[in-house]
């Protein structure tokens, strides 16, 4: 069964850090380019960043270098090193596989807030 199952977010004051990580299960991770995903409230779901399956990565222009993707494919587990934030980057995170994405898990809620 695939399964993509998110953790390590919670409520942070801004300027402050966390680091999330994403384990699926029911596919050869290691084989696969890996991307992390936002929601906001109210807003649609965005691109935040992706990690080949050798570890080149590539973010989106918004993040101005707080955050960093990184993989570990004997653990198959991804994570987001997130630094710096700010209360805009308050969402539920989200990963997910490329090619062919699979159901969504419940992603894991960042609150950053003072």
């Amino acid at each position: 069964q695939v399964q993509l199952v998110e953790s390590g977010g919670g409520l942070v004051q801004p300027g402050g850090s966390l680091r999330l990580s994403c384990v699926p299960s029911g596919f050869s991770f290691s084989m696969y380019i890996m991307n992390w995903y936002r929601q906001a409230p109210g807003k649609q779901r965005e691109w935040v960043g992706k990690i080949t399956e050798d570890g080149r990565t590539t973010y989106s222009g918004f993040l101005e270098g707080r955050f960093t993707i990184s993989r570990d494919n004997i653990k198959n587990t991804m994570y987001l090193q997130m630094n710096r934030l700010k209360p805009e980057d308050t969402a539920v995170y989200y990963c997910n596989r490329e090619p062919s994405p699979v159901t969504w898990g419940q992603g894991t809620q960042v609150t950053v807030s003072s």
